[in-house]
């Protein structure tokens, strides 16, 4: 199975960085794959490093859309029934719905840091109907990141580029931690400025 998935992403290098967009918009090819492999060709002189990083972050919402645009118009009850043909586990979906029911929207963000869930999130955003261009926005800036980290490693250790997936299995989790907290932080900042102005507002009007 693995080999078959590594000749399908090596037969669209012929398209250059278009062939990156493409084999990541197919959800069941890994970009855990794809995105170091691209890096090697970096490292092989065949691509250019941030042009590579740019198809991959396209390439990391175009994906998304297609499993999003999924659960938007097939729902629950299509993924149960063909969702194995996808490689998509009930298990999976499982985990995906109850992440997505904790959190809301911003999964779109956050979701894409964990192992495990990062790649069916997409399906509950789709069934709540979120918003498409928040949904799109969001998960090309929790992409970019990833995205530079996978290609820049894959070009860092060249022919062992197969090793970048452990690498990354190690930081993930404690970037998305750290990420998130800012996020909160960012939130608590803004609603005490908002209090703040309206209590201003409120001591003048009483004035």
């Amino acid at each position: 199975m693995e080999q078959w998935i590594m000749s399908f992403i090596e037969f669209f290098k012929q398209f250059s960085y278009f062939g990156i967009i493409f084999a990541l918009t197919f959800e069941f090819v890994p970009a855990e794959i794809v995105l170091p492999m691209a890096g090697f060709w970096v490292y092989e002189g065949d691509m250019n490093l941030w042009l590579t990083v740019l198809a991959g972050t396209i390439g990391g919402v175009t994906g998304p859309l297609t499993l999003y645009f999924i659960g938007r118009w097939g729902g629950r009850p299509f993924l149960e029934k063909y969702g194995k043909y996808f490689f998509i586990k009930d298990k999976q979906l499982d985990a995906a719905d109850a992440f997505f029911a904790r959190h809301g929207g911003a999964v779109a963000f956050t979701a894409r840091f964990l192992p495990g869930v990062r790649t069916l999130i997409s399906i509950p955003c789709g069934m709540a109907k979120m918003n498409v261009l928040a949904f799109s926005l969001y998960t090309f800036f929790a992409m970019l990141p990833v995205t530079f980290f996978y290609v820049y490693l894959g070009y860092k250790l060249g022919p062992h580029w197969e090793d970048v997936g452990k690498i990354m299995d190690r930081y993930t989790l404690p970037i998305a931690i750290g990420i998130m907290i800012l996020i909160v932080i960012y939130i608590l900042i803004k609603r005490k400025k908002r209090k703040s102005r309206y209590s201003v507002k409120e001591f003048l009007t009483k004035k």
